[in-house]
């Protein structure tokens, strides 16, 4: 398979027309506007195209970009592709937007979609379209890339001479959660393994390097809890909804698509041979075209009924037959139920070592206004007995300073009185509960 261009500039004229004419060009549908000598002008310019660098193969090679594919069978055979996006949508019946979801310049969340012909899987780094006959996996060197085309190759060949129940394009499907539950599960386990002991560490040792460890590690712990989140609800979205299950049932659709139209032309066959007979049987008339219409509007409500009938019995064998989607899709949603599950406990972890570090700074916030209100008692106590000394400091006639031991004594007493104003703040204190002595 490979990919097909389509010419930039189609032209509906003759050669001869279009070669004497080396007037004005415009080419409205690009943005380039009168370019003096026509074609010849145009690639004249080359590279002074402004936003096109390389001309006319510039303009074709920014419209109609390659990428790399890695198409793999049902027999497990893989092969490298180089395709565009016109023969991916051609081939699988695709829209441009679903195209979107698999381009890697982009960042989506994961996506599993069900369409016609073709199912669309975006689940972390793997990223491919799966059909009913074949897998188209976007070629990348990483590593789940790399696991994902050998073990499905593996998987494909092991079973080519044995009878599966699954189909191809749910086998396909499988495997694609696997290895992202896997993947995820992997990351939760690393980040376990990382972020307990630092978290231990910060609840002892409460200081600038722990505390960034903790916060990268929780930017970490909400970014890749929002990744497993998307899958887990993606694959919810799945199990609620029967019309997009049923729609994933590729390999029974084109079953049933090459049984109809068989059916359809060989009534359409009968019906013509029947009026071939009846007009070499006998002439036309008005009465028997009148019939022969009858007959005709007769002929297409029984092909719409038969329509009806079999699009209701594909509906009903699919409403009945989802339960195998349903039961593969479970499974896996219990396991990244499960790995969320430990996501949510490590979070709830986190912030439990938040509160006790908070409670924590709290407890050495009061012990530190314990202590001022100690210092405060003291100061005030300090400053009584120096506004004493500083009274009899001053320079004034008294008998207390006949006596030498009259002076000492009152310095005594100050300190005294002091003291026990400061014992009596402390058993103050202890009896309102302010603070434990």
């Amino acid at each position: 398979m490979e990919g097909s261009r389509s010419p930039l500039i189609h032209s509906d004229h003759p050669e001869s027309t279009s070669s004497n004419n080396t007037g004005n060009f415009q080419l409205f549908a690009n943005g380039i506007r009168e370019c003096p000598g026509g074609i010849q002008g145009l690639e004249k310019r080359g590279p002074g195209i402004r936003g096109w660098p390389g001309g006319i193969e510039g303009l074709k090679k920014r419209g109609h970009g390659n990428r790399s594919w890695i198409k793999i069978d049902t027999t497990g055979d893989s092969k490298i592709l180089e395709l565009d996006k016109a023969t991916i949508m051609r081939h699988c019946s695709l829209p441009a937007r679903d195209l979107r979801l698999l381009d890697p310049l982009f960042i989506y969340p994961s996506t599993i979609l069900g369409r016609e012909k073709a199912i669309v899987v975006s689940l972390e780094q793997i990223r491919c379209i799966i059909t009913a006959e074949e897998v188209f996996l976007m070629n990348s060197l990483d590593r789940c890339v790399v696991q994902y085309k050998s073990e499905l190759c593996k998987r494909l060949q092991a079973n080519k001479d044995q009878s599966d129940d699954l189909p191809f394009e749910f086998r396909a499907l499988e495997l694609a959660l696997e290895l992202t539950c896997l993947s995820l599960d992997a990351q939760v386990k690393e980040l376990e393994l990382e972020i307990y002991p630092v978290l231990d560490e910060l609840a002892t040792s409460i200081n600038t390097l722990n505390l960034e460890r903790v916060r990268r590690l929780k930017g970490h712990l909400l970014a890749l809890t929002q990744r497993v989140q998307k899958v887990r609800d993606e694959i919810e979205h799945l199990m609620d909804d029967d019309g997009d299950m049923a729609e994933m049932y590729l390999t029974e659709k084109k079953q049933r698509s090459e049984c109809f139209p068989s059916s359809n032309l060989s009534f359409q066959t009968n019906s013509s041979g029947d009026d071939k007979v009846v007009s070499k049987s006998a002439p036309v008339s008005p009465v028997e075209s009148l019939g022969g219409s009858q007959n005709l509007q007769r002929a297409f409500s029984s092909i719409v009924n038969s329509s009806r009938t079999g699009s209701f019995i594909s509906s009903s064998n699919s409403e009945e037959d989802v339960d195998q989607l349903e039961m593969l899709l479970e499974a896996y949603f219990i396991i990244i139920d499960h790995t969320l599950s430990k996501l949510l406990s490590l979070k709830e972890y986190i912030d439990d070592t938040e509160d006790f570090i908070n409670i924590k700074l709290g407890n050495v916030q009061n012990h530190l206004i314990k202590f001022e209100l100690l210092l405060t008692a003291a100061t005030f106590v300090a400053t009584m007995f120096a506004s004493v000394t500083a009274v009899f400091g001053t320079n004034f006639a008294d008998s207390v300073f006949d006596n030498p031991s009259t002076f000492s004594l009152v310095l005594i007493i100050c300190g005294f009185v002091c003291g026990f104003l400061y014992f009596a703040f402390l058993i103050y204190c202890r009896h309102k509960r302010i603070f434990p002595l």
